[in-house]
């Protein structure tokens, strides 16, 4: 079987490479190029950003340096218009709406598992992998034995059709265990860091990053236990809700919690800690869910709202195909519009959504937030 392994520059993706090779299966491995520094901030007329920040090149040294290693032949695609068009523009959209939208999601909906995995088929390759820790059997999807690595939360999005048409070699493989093997291979990027957060954002701070697409606008923040301005935020897009530092105003209630954006207004809602019950919610409507498994119509099932968040047993209703209500009445924090709903039944990946509104006690939470502003 011909399998084409979407090679990153990093260590996973390395030993799933590896993996492939040791088990039998005909191997070539590819780079995949989803962001152009210059050509996008051209684009806007913006040249304030660095062209190192994204270090692709250097990436895909790394890459070219495993290949080589392991005797597999390494090939380049591009797909920066399509991540600029189905990623990115996603990305600073929502942020302009006041949600907190997951673009490593969307990468992997639509290019990894759509456009990658066309560009394979068409070069006539059986099958694509990648270094995710993710575990397939008998058709079926689950959690990947190594649960601190578990990456099936960024997978919901993915299609039940492009899943079957991909390998996760590491299903079963833990990280400690990735790197013992590069150490073993001597291969480059043995000790290389897990790469983290955004590629397009890297090391550098994200608000300065995001004022490039959205400028800054200075706005009250407001206490809403006692209705105080406190301070002065940057701009509301810039929070995110449960976010628990980072405002610039402390005192004696302090730490605070952002509970609310009013982007309308550009006001920011902080609540102290002492008063956490401004962000449970009850209840959310999830859209846009991609079912990978069916399930009834109402039924059980456990859900995470954040990568690295515990699951949390729900109750879910159809409203129908592709939106649903949750219900939760043991009441969980910061479950934030915008962001993923992932299910599971015990360890197995049913699927996901993005969460439309949330709601505590049949009111929808930004109204709630409202009427105690306005005293009602």
């Amino acid at each position: 079987m011909k399998v084409l392994v979407g090679l990153s520059g990093g260590v996973d993706s390395a030993i799933a490479a590896y993996v492939l090779k040791k088990q039998g299966y005909d191997v070539t491995c590819c780079f995949m190029r989803n962001w152009d520094s210059v050509l996008n901030n051209d684009t806007l007329g913006n040249n304030t950003l660095n062209n190192d920040i994204c270090p692709q090149e250097s990436d895909y040294n790394d890459a070219k340096s495993v290949a080589d290693k392991l005797g597999l032949k390494l090939l380049r695609s591009d797909y920066v218009k399509e991540y600029w068009d189905y990623v990115f523009k996603n990305f600073i959209e929502e942020y302009e709406k006041g949600r907190t939208p997951n673009p490593d999601i969307l990468c992997n909906k639509y290019i990894k598992f759509d456009y990658f995995l066309k560009y394979a088929k068409s070069s006539g390759f059986d099958k694509i992998a990648t270094g995710h820790y993710f575990k397939e059997k008998d058709g079926h999807y689950y959690k990947a034995s190594d649960r601190n690595k578990d990456q099936s939360y960024f997978l919901a999005q993915v299609s039940k059709e492009a899943l079957d048409e991909c390998l996760f070699p590491l299903a079963d493989i833990n990280k400690d265990e990735v790197r013992r093997i590069a150490h073993e291979l001597d291969l480059s990027i043995a000790n290389k860091k897990d790469s983290t957060g955004i590629c397009f954002i890297g090391e550098r701070d994200f608000r300065k990053f995001l004022s490039n697409y959205i400028p800054m606008k200075e706005g009250r923040i407001i206490d809403i236990d006692t209705l105080e301005d406190i301070g002065e935020h940057q701009g509301v897009y810039y929070y995110t809700i449960g976010q628990r530092k980072g405002f610039g105003v402390g005192g004696n209630r302090g730490p605070y919690y952002c509970v609310g954006k009013d982007v309308k207004n550009n006001i920011l809602y902080l609540t102290s800690v002492k008063n956490e019950s401004y962000l449970e919610s009850d209840s959310a409507l999830i859209v846009d869910i991609n079912w990978i498994k069916d399930i009834n119509d109402e039924c059980d099932i456990e859900c995470k709202f954040r990568y690295r968040q515990p699951d949390n047993k729900v109750h879910i209703k159809k409203i129908d195909e592709h939106s649903a209500l949750l219900t939760y009445p043991q009441l969980i924090k910061a479950v934030a519009p915008g962001q993923q709903a992932v299910f599971y039944k015990d360890d197995e990946l049913l699927g996901g959504g993005v969460i439309e509104k949330t709601f505590i006690k049949g009111v929808d939470t930004k109204e709630f937030l409202d009427n105690i502003v306005h005293g009602k």
